[in-house]
């Protein structure tokens, strides 16, 4: 099994597959990364060689901000905004949606699970 950037990348995946376990790597890069190291997208993970797999952790190191430096990064836009009292930084504050979503209904994912008002009780007739 490589491990690339900290994290253990499967190895029974295809290459352009198991870069995306890495957090900050999507298909876009990923497919990038593979051009630039010249290794086939198709190739399974078990099948590089270790010099192939110190390339990839080379390009990546170089090239990418992937995992605990892009949580980080992540982490303090996020408190930036908090701090100037920013909009966005109120609605992170509040754990509602950051980018123009209704909130009258939806947005369960980001709201939690719904409960009950306290003291309201249907009507019956």
């Amino acid at each position: 099994m490589a491990r690339i950037a900290g994290v253990n990348i499967p190895s029974n995946k295809r290459l352009l597959i198991a870069l995306e376990s890495i957090y900050g790597i999507g298909p876009f890069h990923a497919k990038q990364i593979c051009e630039k190291t010249s290794i086939g997208i198709t190739k399974r993970v078990k099948d590089l060689s270790d010099d192939d797999i110190k390339h990839l952790r080379e390009v990546i190191d170089r090239d990418y901000i992937v995992e605990g430096d892009l949580r980080r990064k992540v982490k303090g836009d996020i408190d930036l905004l908090i701090s100037i009292g920013s909009y966005r930084g109120n609605r992170h504050i509040r754990k509602l949606p950051v980018r123009g979503q209704r909130t009258h209904t939806n947005a369960r994912t980001r709201r939690g699970k719904s409960t009950p008002i306290a003291g309201k009780k249907k009507v019956t007739k």
